[in-house]
């Protein structure tokens, strides 16, 4: 419980501590825009890499259309109501560029496996490189 609470006070700390409402946003859309940046440079490594493979090509890109369709359900999930700034008050713009970011840096993991590989022997590594 102390370690969480010690979390949380570092994380308020980080996005409010000595800054403005609107510097919060500008942090937190700045991350996401990293996080969209990083996504983006590893979606164009393995569209390099593997461009020999054009099966993999239009599957890897078929799934990143998706991907895009279920982060923007995501965030309609998780803030639903209609009149978003009245029922999640001033910092929603900051919360949107946070669970943005996250998202992104899930799907960036998920496709860095292309880029690194994985151990030779898998039986399962499928269309990923070995190493």
């Amino acid at each position: 419980m102390k370690r969480i609470l010690i979390i949380l006070f570092l994380t308020f700390n980080l996005y409010s501590f000595g800054q403005t409402q609107h510097e919060m946003h500008k942090k937190a859309s700045e991350e996401y825009k990293n996080a969209d940046i990083e996504l983006n440079n590893i979606y164009q490594k393995i569209l390099t890499e593997y461009k020999s493979d054009s099966i993999f090509i239009n599957r890897l890109k078929k799934v990143q259309r998706i991907w895009i369709s279920y982060r923007d359900a995501e965030l309609e999930m998780k803030f639903p109501t209609e009149n978003k700034q009245a029922e999640y008050g001033s910092v929603y713009p900051m919360c949107i560029s946070l669970y943005l970011k996250e998202l992104t840096e899930e799907q960036t993991e998920k496709l860095r496996i292309w880029i690194n590989g994985i151990e030779e022997g898998d039986m399962c590594s499928g269309s990923i490189k070995t190493n």
